[in-house]
This record gives C-alpha cells, sequence and structure tokens, in this order.
C-alpha cells in the first residue's frame, strides 16, 4: 500500500512528502504520510488519486475526510493513514513535530532505563 500511495502523491505532484513509521506507538495504524498540495483544488485532486490508486489496487479506503473544505484531507487505508494538507495547516498543526517529540521522550526514557 506504501507504493501505492507514494505513487499517487508523485503523480499528482505532491509537495514535502514525509513517512512516519508509528508501528507501537499507535494502534491506529502502521505509517502515516503527510503531504502538502499548493491550493485546496490541488489537496483535493491528490486525496482523490489516493483514492482511486487504492481502489485499483483493491483495497478501497475506510475513510475520507476533509474533502468539502480540501484544506486538510485525511485518507484512512488501514495500515496507512494519508494527510493532505496546505502548507499553512501542515505548520500549525505539526504533526511531524507532534510524532517526533515523543520520539525524543521515548530515546531519554530509554537511555535513563539502561543507565538507572
Amino acid at each position: 500500500m506504501q507504493a501505492v500511495v507514494r505513487g499517487a502523491l508523485d503523480d499528482l505532484k505532491a509537495r514535502d512528502i514525509t513517512e512516519i513509521d508509528v508501528r507501537g506507538k499507535s494502534s491506529v495504524t502502521d505509517l502515516m504520510v503527510i503531504a502538502s498540495g499548493t491550493s485546496s483544488r490541488h489537496v483535493k485532486s491528490i486525496a482523490d488519486e489516493v483514492v482511486r490508486k487504492a481502489k485499483q489496487a483493491g483495497l478501497p479506503p475506510l475513510g475520507v475526510e476533509g474533502q468539502r473544505e480540501a484544506e486538510w484531507v485525511l485518507v484512512d487505508l488501514g495500515d496507512v493513514v494519508v494527510h493532505v494538507m496546505l502548507p499553512r495547516v501542515r505548520d500549525f498543526y505539526g504533526l511531524e513535530r507532534l510524532w517526533g517529540v515523543g520520539d525524543a521522550e521515548d530515546s531519554e526514557a530509554d537511555a535513563g532505563m539502561l543507565v538507572g
């Protein structure tokens, strides 16, 4: 599924694609993919392409949210959740920072456990 998503994002020239492996950190999904579009129309088109390619691969989405406003569209593919966002929305919510903070805390906690 990861390759299908990546292909759809590349086909429609999504920007700043980030993949975050959240296995062991989230029971909701294994991989979060975050990408930006240049306008609401671009965001919607990218998300629509992800949905189309997933259906072609025989894996229809479990859900799609945010298509009306198309500032942040979430496509839930089960093991992969795709977030397509306008840059200003992406900066505001900072999903990469949110998951990055957990990594830093986990590393510090692990280091403390090994030393202590």
